[in-house]
């Protein structure tokens, strides 16, 4: 179990009773050590009842999350870029950070409705009729 609280920003710092933590053994290259010793990391967080989020925040996240997300609610994170335990476990808590950080972040403002300018639409207008009269002129002259 993750002992210390997670800080993300001035608003949101979650509680490590929270957190929860699961080593396992890592595949990939590091000889026998990655054999005999589990250095990859499963960091568990329940995004869907945390107290520590906002709804908004946690909606986000869990769009964000992805297949990472379990049914319940509970997002898994795995971590065995290292070869050692205690950098593994710094890279979860890191990566639940930015994901946390990139659902908080505040909305895009709404799209302002523009207009053509009246110059554009004249000068469209024009390349228009002037197109007209050009595939006029491809036509059979027409006889008096």
């Amino acid at each position: 179990m993750a002992s210390d609280a997670l800080y993300i920003n001035d608003g949101i710092t979650i509680a490590g009773w929270e957190l929860t933590e699961q080593f396992v053994l890592a595949g990939g290259p590091g000889g026998q050590n990655v054999n005999k010793v589990s250095t990859a990391v499963q960091l568990f967080f329940n995004i869907a009842n945390s107290p520590s989020l906002p709804d908004r925040v946690k909606t986000n996240a869990m769009k964000l999350a992805g297949k990472r997300m379990s049914k319940e609610g509970v997002l898994m994170i795995e971590a065995s870029r290292f070869r050692s335990q205690d950098r593994n476990r710094e890279d979860a808590r890191e990566r639940l950070k930015e994901l946390i950080l990139e659902a908080a972040k505040p909305p895009p403002p709404p799209r302002k409705k523009t207009r053509p300018t009246k110059g554009s639409i004249e000068r469209r207008l024009k390349e228009k009729s002037g197109r007209s009269e050009v595939k006029k002129m491809r036509g059979r002259p027409g006889g008096e």
